[in-house]
């Protein structure tokens, strides 16, 4: 099978040279299959968004290679990675644009990866595609393609987030904390949502978690970093019985500590 991402010995550092150096990741080794839903778990400061906008391009590649659908995309800007990376990030506020309509941000997010010219934004088409694709989101979003997306709620917002960065297939969805700014409900409804859509286009999926448990039950694969390493993976096989208190028990048998952060501690 040939692999959709390969990091090859991918090293990044916070202020290098400097009294202040941080050495976040320290040499990541990762082949990421075509379907696979990984979870990515750890504590603060494990590495987990820096790995992550390592791969979308936010970060340079310090040290290291990343190569996508066996293309070396390692000093590829962001703008580049965009037309074959998706990412939803933690704050709703930050996927959308806030005084644009529901459709016109449906409209920016069918843009991407093509030329754009002066037509018109929404066509009669685009328009009935995006009140379909709403609809199967079962949150009545479908009647709100005129209300700008800023008076939305939290949730709602997230929702339609994450159907615009598929919208136009990607080759990976990188989902940053992306239900952490949500009440527990909303959370939970956004969960299901993010599992159906990665279930049914087989999406290439990195989810960063703070949360143990939506780490085991999503997903076919668990990835554990500490100090900037991995030091758990775990494969679908295994982790379908996984349990919260088997997991810790893998971070201190690979990571010779004890697992003591109260955000993961506390599901």
């Amino acid at each position: 099978m040939q692999p959709v991402l390969t990091i090859k010995n991918l090293h990044q550092y916070f202020e290098r040279g400097t009294i202040n150096e941080n050495h976040v990741l320290k040499g990541i080794d990762l082949t990421i299959n075509q379907g696979e839903f990984i979870t990515i778990i750890g504590g603060n400061g494990a590495g987990k968004s820096t790995l992550l906008n390592s791969i979308a391009g936010t970060l340079p590649i310090e040290q290291g290679q990343i190569t996508l659908n066996n293309k070396d995309i390692t000093k590829q800007r962001v703008v580049a990675r965009s037309k074959q990376i998706s990412r939803v990030f933690q704050d709703p506020k930050m996927g959308t644009a806030v005084r644009l309509t529901v459709e016109e941000n449906m409209a920016l997010a069918m843009k991407r990866g093509k030329k754009r010219g002066l037509g018109n934004g929404v066509r009669k088409a685009d328009r009935d595609f995006f009140k379909e694709q709403l609809a199967s989101l079962n949150l009545g979003l479908e009647n709100r393609l005129g209300a700008e997306i800023g008076l939305l709620s939290g949730g709602q917002r997230q929702a339609i987030t994450l159907l615009m960065a598929t919208l136009i297939r990607p080759e990976l969805i990188l989902l940053d904390e992306h239900t952490a700014a949500l009440d527990p409900k909303t959370s939970a409804t956004v969960m299901e949502l993010t599992e159906k859509l990665i279930r049914e286009q087989n999406l290439t999926a990195f989810m960063v978690t703070h949360n143990m448990e939506d780490a085991i039950h999503y997903g076919n694969r668990l990835i554990m970093l500490h100090q900037g390493q991995v030091v758990v993976d775990v494969p679908a096989e295994q982790k379908k019985d996984l349990t919260v208190n088997e997991l810790m028990d893998l971070f201190h048998k690979n990571s010779g500590t004890e697992l003591k952060d109260d955000q993961l501690l506390l599901v």
